[in-house]
């Protein structure tokens, strides 16, 4: 059984920062892509920033420049530090990992979600 368990969120003011972290842990040897997704009331969850285990990053669109994921082999956590947030940001943030077992198949598993809110 494998858990993904984050922290941080909250509410904060437009232009401000907050810091997500996620930690994999559990039955496993590896982590293969971590990731954030967001899905905000009404919409589809979709994908902030993903980073895979040579700590190649990518970001959508509307975060690149002002998001930054970064991740920790060893501890198997990712993090993703957002900075001049506006009040689109507001959405509930998932960690994301791919997960190979011993029998190599892979499974793709989700954290429980953080709430990230930001208005004045």
């Amino acid at each position: 059984q494998v858990e993904l368990v984050e922290s941080g969120g909250g509410s904060v003011q437009p232009g401000g920062s907050l810091r997500l972290s996620c930690k994999a842990s559990g039955n496993l040897f590896s982590v293969l892509t971590m990731a954030w997704h967001r899905q905000a009331p009404g919409q589809q969850r979709e994908l902030v920033a993903s980073i895979n285990t040579r700590r190649s990053a990518n970001y959508a669109d509307s975060v690149r420049g002002l998001f930054t994921i970064s991740r920790d082999n060893a501890m198997n956590t990712v993090s993703l530090e957002l900075h001049s947030l506006k009040p689109d940001d507001t959405a509930v943030y998932y960690c994301y990992a791919r997960i190979p077992h011993y029998d190599l198949k892979l499974s793709d598993y989700w954290g429980q979600g953080t709430q990230v809110t930001v208005s004045s």
